[in-house]
């Protein structure tokens, strides 16, 4: 494990990425972003404009996002428009505050969030493909003394459910301003995903049968559906040092998948203030799994991971069929590193695996590189499941979901890039609902006018 960890985070150290994790406008600014390219996606060649505003008024702050691939009979490619969401979702986002303000609320795209400790959902994203973006909502208000966090993942479908309610308990009696224990935290969290594939353990291979039948749907192969995906989970949390400059926080937290098994998770969170030339936040967790527990069952792949069912090949998988299959107790760790250096600079990285599990590896890596008066833009960011050993950490397949953007600015408001995009379309039915998803290729050579705003 411990190979893998260090792997990590001098990947993270050495090779800047970044990913759709926020990074807003200050207060009273913003920038127009709009320009045009070439974009090869799986191959096929399309020309793409593409505008991408965002400003920040005080508190408030918006995004638009609205593309066009067209092709060379001068159509626009259909999956660019094929849903009411594809239309909505030109409004990237819409939000007050940021996440850990008292008070934030974001409507639109939710790239990658986190529900209290994250044993329950870790940089959940609810857009992973391009072609099929939802529009969700965030509510996280803190009252001092108590305070919730909440996510409702899609307004189209049912979808992700979660809420996390937490008090400061010792705020109520003579021992609030007792050091240490007066900030103790209590939290209690459920998740349900209401989307009738969540709970699909087996779908029968109807190509074994003699003779093999037409092409059926679903509903007629008689899946094994356990249900709604639900978790709760109870938390503890207990800040032991909590300056302008340094924090450090014990946690520990019990998760229960209903009709599977339990976990509990036990770690140490580091803050260091560095006065704005380095921020730097750490944090090292103990995982303690009993049989069909997955930590983090809503991560940033989830909304690949569902469900998968080829109809063609008959092949089936999905995330409840993997719980169901982890018939052994098997504990693992868990790492994240956050760094923030002179404004320039954001990297964030985490690595988990189990002990004894094979492929059981999760990487997450994103950063914002943004070098002002520079001319050399880098960005980019990787997200991997199912890692079996490091020869695999950079292997991009059905697992990987990659970004990354490199390019040079011969004037200020100026950017010549080249993207490359590894991502994912969706696959569907005769009703037009999502049954799987496939890897896909984008590389687009662009160019883009950035000019800055300022209220």
């Amino acid at each position: 494990m411990k190979k893998y960890f260090l792997f990590a985070l001098l990947f993270v150290l050495i090779k800047p990425v970044y990913s759709q994790e926020p990074f807003y406008p200050k207060p009273g600014s913003g920038y127009f972003d709009g320009g045009l390219g070439l974009n090869w996606i799986d191959g096929e060649l399309y020309y793409s404009f593409h505008i991408r505003p965002e400003i920040a008024l005080g508190n408030w702050g918006m995004g638009l996002d609205l593309n066009f691939d067209i092709n060379k009979n001068g159509n626009i490619r259909k999956e660019n428009f094929n849903e009411l969401s594809d239309y909505l979702s030109i409004i990237r986002y819409i939000r007050y505050g940021e996440k850990h303000d008292p008070v934030y609320i974001k409507l639109g795209a939710l790239d990658y969030y986190n529900l209290g400790y994250g044993n329950i959902m870790y940089q959940y994203n609810n857009s992973p493909s391009i072609d099929s973006r939802k529009i969700g909502l965030v509510t996280d208000i803190d009252f001092g003394s108590f305070g919730f966090e909440s996510i409702y993942s899609t307004f189209a479908e049912a979808g992700v459910t979660a809420v996390r309610a937490y008090v400061r308990p010792l705020r109520y009696t003579n021992l609030a301003d007792v050091p240490v224990i007066g900030n103790l935290v209590v939290g209690g969290s459920y998740a349900v995903d209401f989307n009738k594939y969540s709970g699909i353990v087996y779908v029968p291979d109807y190509s074994k049968a003699t003779p093999v039948p037409p092409r059926p749907t679903l509903n007629a192969l008689k899946p094994e559906d356990k249900g709604r995906m639900q978790i709760v989970g109870v938390d503890l949390g207990l800040p032991i040092i909590n300056t302008s400059m340094f924090n450090l926080q014990l946690y520990t937290d019990y998760t229960k998948i209903i009709n599977y098994g339990s976990g509990v998770a036990t770690g140490i969170m580091l803050d260091l203030n560095g006065l704005g030339i380095l921020n730097a936040s750490a944090r090292l967790e103990r995982r303690f799994n009993q049989a069909q527990y997955i930590p983090s069952y809503f991560n940033s792949m989830y909304e690949i991971q569902r469900y998968q069912f080829d109809t063609a090949n008959s092949t089936f998988s999905s995330k409840a069929n993997l719980l169901s299959s982890m018939t052994n107790t098997d504990n693992g760790y868990f790492g994240e590193l956050d760094l923030h250096f002179l404004g320039l600079l954001d990297v964030i990285g985490s690595y988990e695996h189990l002990d004894k599990t094979p492929n059981s590896g999760i990487l997450h890596l994103y950063a914002n590189v943004s070098t002002e008066g520079m001319p050399v833009v880098v960005r980019g960011g990787y997200d991997k499941i199912n890692i079996g050993s490091e020869s695999q950490i950079l292997k991009v397949d059905n697992n990987s979901f990659m970004y990354f953007e490199f390019g040079y600015k011969p004037l200020p408001y100026l950017l010549v890039s080249m993207l490359y995009k590894w991502t994912f379309t969706p696959i569907r039915d005769s009703n037009n609902n999502i049954i799987d998803y496939q890897p896909q290729k984008r590389i687009e050579p662009r160019v883009s006018f950035i000019y800055p705003l300022n209220f």
